[in-house]
Order: C-alpha cells, then sequence, then structure tokens
C-alpha cells in the first residue's frame, strides 16, 4: 500500500512542469499547500459562500487552523479580540487574538449567531465539520481553475505575508499558536528570489 502511495505521488510529480517540480504544491493531496496571491484570495472568497468567506478569513486574518476556527462559539468574539480556547488547539494553550479592520468588517457584515458555535452543523449542538469545508473550497477552486489550495492555504498565506512584510519570527509564532520556531518556519513561503537576493547582502 505504502509502495503504491509512493508510485502514485511518484507519477504525479512527474507530470509536473520544471517550474511546479521546484516549487512543489499539493498533488493528490500529498506536498504543501500553496500560498496564494491577493488577487488570487480576492476571486477565491468571492466564489465562495458567505459562511466559508467567515471561515477562511478566520483562518488568514488571524493564522488559527481551520479545526480551530470551527469549534470557535459565539462567545469566544470577545469585544475586539477573538480567544482560541486550549481545549481547541492543538498546543493546548489558549491564546487571544486581536480582530484586525478587515477581519472585523468580514464579522460585521456576517449573520453571526446570538449562541453556540460560531459554524453550527446541522445536528444540534454540533459545528460544521472540516470535511464539509474542504469539500466547499475544492468546488469553489476547481470552478475557478486553481491547484494546489487547501484549507492550509489560509493559515500559511497569513503566515508567509507578515514574514515577508518583516513581522519577527517570534511575533508571528506567538499569533499563531506554533510549539516552535522550527515547526513555524515549516507553514512560511520563502520566495527563490528572496534566497537568490540573500546572497548579495554578503
Amino acid at each position: 500500500m505504502v509502495l503504491k502511495t509512493l508510485n502514485d505521488k511518484g507519477l504525479a510529480l512527474a507530470n509536473l512542469s520544471k517550474e511546479q517540480r521546484l516549487n512543489p504544491v499539493k498533488v493528490n493531496r500529498n506536498g504543501q499547500s500553496i500560498v496564494l496571491t491577493d488577487d488570487q484570495m480576492a476571486e477565491l472568497m468571492a466564489e465562495l459562500a458567505p459562511t466559508y468567506q467567515l471561515l477562511f478569513g478566520i483562518c488568514y486574518f488571524t493564522s488559527c487552523r481551520v479545526t480551530e476556527a470551527l469549534q470557535l462559539r459565539r462567545q469566544d468574539i470577545a469585544g475586539e479580540r477573538i480567544i482560541f480556547r486550549a481545549r481547541t488547539t492543538k498546543t493546548k494553550r489558549t491564546r487571544e487574538v486581536k480582530v484586525s479592520a478587515r477581519l472585523g468588517k468580514l464579522l460585521q457584515e456576517a449573520e453571526l449567531p446570538e449562541k453556540g458555535y460560531l459554524f453550527p452543523g446541522k445536528e444540534p449542538g454540533s459545528h460544521l465539520t472540516r470535511q464539509a469545508a474542504d469539500l466547499a473550497l475544492r468546488k469553489a477552486c476547481d470552478y475557478i481553475g486553481f491547484k494546489g489550495v487547501s484549507t492550509h492555504s489560509f493559515r500559511r498565506g497569513g503566515l508567509t505575508k507578515l514574514y515577508r512584510a518583516g513581522v519577527p519570527l517570534p511575533i508571528i509564532q506567538k499569533r499563531s499558536g506554533h510549539a516552535s520556531i522550527a515547526n513555524l518556519s515549516l507553514y512560511i513561503d520563502v520566495d527563490r528570489h528572496q534566497v537568490d537576493a540573500a546572497g548579495e547582502l554578503l
């Protein structure tokens, strides 16, 4: 089974262009999700239903995991902050993220429930599933023609944009909730031109 998976991945990678092999993205759900440009982000968000616009907007603007956003409750939006409770985070630590102006606009325009989960599921007392979010995203991407996008693209995109804006890694780590800077660095997309330009600083 493992050998078949590796062979399938190898065939998929062999069919990629040289540029795609140098900048790997998800292939058959393997590899890293791509980081969307601002224009791609706007196009994708316009194609999503309001519920998913808010969900992925929270992931992007707070650098949270999609599972953390799905488990948010109405009371977790406290004034100008979103609280990610320890029980819902991978590191089991509570963290707070200030609501930015653009995220605040999304929240104001959304029809938020008065209580319970921010993204309620079909069953009473449940929240929307990750599978449902993934399906909605894949449908929108298939319609537009985007490849290599996953629910992780929003978290990766937010973290990468902060890094490229010059925000120090310890501050980004505090915001994202990564256990270590080493783990955080795996999420950040480093452009090949940045690597090339670094040599000129020596």
